[in-house]
């Protein structure tokens, strides 16, 4: 199917039917599959078959939805993992080790954050924080010969921050270092990294993936455009695997990043996505493009309402003219830039909670990118744990709501945000 466009590729790729088989993918909810020949079951445990056998490391409905994802980004093969998170530090554990490090973009959700600067120290993987908008010689000189990864979000969260893919992939190349990004908020209907020089792709596939609020998931997207070959930086890539017979991943022709993965991250920790969450999931990514144009086209005017009112103290969206990623956003993501806008209300935090509070279709919860209008205040809830100081160097200020435009009427959500707008 790598010839068909993305928006036929949503509906169609992943799962294709037998004759007298179901349409759509089957939910196999089922831990462990039948073996009456010894020696088939053997091969799946030495990686000589694609079979499945236990479901902690592959299950047929999972792998549907991991193939379409896979396609969608233009992947050689894709890990359906538990959540977003499970994704994030499964793909990094695949790399990384006691004494290397992570260099990665301050500007990025606050649960990643937290998981690079004080869960992964603890495992002795340090994290160095650059700033998105630093110059290339700035961001250069954090990596050093234990770098194992660079990881940026395409669009951050909640800071609205557009990556220049260009710089830091650049950067990348020259070092041999894997450029991770997580694609979450773009999705591969407005952007593809792959076309900009990414080496992994994360999802969290309970935002516009899923679309719907109902799974919860993650997926580890391995583009097969990186050469581990004799690359001393991922020494264990080109070192036997005694726990796999001596396996060399570096020697495998395809999937290198995937199955080094599948093999060991996800057979020994086990966060694999369930049958149930990966069903929902493809059937919800069968209207993703349809979605992102909408989500795209009623933030755009939602962000023109808010940047005339007086009582907003600034908007970002990378659609305003304006705004200072609105270059980037042009040059990465042409077709739409997307559901998640921010805005600063003119107050302090109690403003914030009233102006939220009188919201009566838009809704506050602690998720994103459904079809859903929602809101929340960050510096108060998903960053919470950090400081002002913090909260400042990671885009987040006290009077920042984060608003995820659904794909209601434009006219109705605007509506709604004028009438709470008047109570405060």
């Amino acid at each position: 199917m790598k010839n068909y466009k993305l928006d036929t590729l949503c509906v169609q790729a992943g799962y294709t039917p037998k004759t007298g088989e179901s349409r759509i993918p089957s939910i196999a909810q089922s831990t462990t599959f039948f073996y009456g020949d010894t020696q088939a079951m053997a091969d799946c445990f030495d990686l000589k078959s694609a079979d499945y056998f236990y479901s902690r490391l592959a299950n047929p409905t999972v792998a549907a939805f991991e193939g379409k994802v896979a396609a969608l980004e233009g992947g050689v093969a894709a890990i359906g993992c538990s959540s977003g998170m499970s994704a994030t530090t499964l793909a990094v554990l695949t790399v990384a080790g006691a004494g290397d490090n992570v260099v990665c973009s301050q500007a990025v959700y606050g649960g990643t954050y937290n998981l690079f600067t004080v869960t992964l120290p603890k495992l002795g993987i340090a994290c160095k924080l650059f700033d998105p908008d630093a110059s290339a010689e700035e961001i250069e000189k954090l990596i050093d010969d234990k770098t194992k990864m660079v990881f940026v979000e395409t669009v951050a969260n909640p800071a609205i921050c557009v990556i220049d893919f260009d710089k830091v992939a650049t950067i990348c190349k020259k070092h041999g270092v894997i450029l991770a990004v997580d694609n979450t908020l773009a999705t591969p209907a407005l952007c593809r990294p792959k076309e900009f020089g990414a080496n992994v792709i994360l999802h969290s596939s309970s935002k516009y993936l899923d679309g719907h609020a109902a799974a919860l998931g993650g997926v580890i997207v391995d583009l097969g455009n990186f050469n581990f070959k004799n690359n001393p930086r991922y020494a264990a890539f080109n070192e036997p695997d005694e726990s796999y017979h001596g396996l060399v991943y570096a020697d495998l022709p395809a999937a290198v990043f995937a199955t080094k993965c599948r093999a060991q991250m996800i057979r020994d920790i086990g966060a694999i996505m369930s049958p149930q969450n990966a069903f929902l999931s493809y059937i919800g990514s069968d209207t993703l493009a349809l979605r992102m144009e909408k989500h795209s086209s009623n933030a755009a005017k939602v962000a023109q309402y808010l940047k005339k009112h007086p009582k907003i103290e600034w908007v970002r969206h990378p659609s305003l003219a304006d705004n200072k990623y609105h270059a980037l956003a042009m040059k990465y993501m042409p077709n739409g830039q997307g559901g998640m806008m921010s805005f600063g209300i003119k107050g302090d935090v109690k403003t914030c909670a009233k102006f939220m509070e009188s919201l009566k279709l838009i809704t506050q919860e602690t998720h994103v990118a459904d079809v859903r209008s929602c809101v929340l205040h960050p510096a108060s809830t998903t960053h919470r744990q950090l400081g002002k100081a913090d909260l400042e160097k990671a885009g987040v200020p006290e009077n920042l709501i984060r608003l995820s435009v659904g794909i209601e009427n434009p006219d109705d959500i605007i509506a709604d945000i004028e009438q709470a707008l008047e109570n405060i």
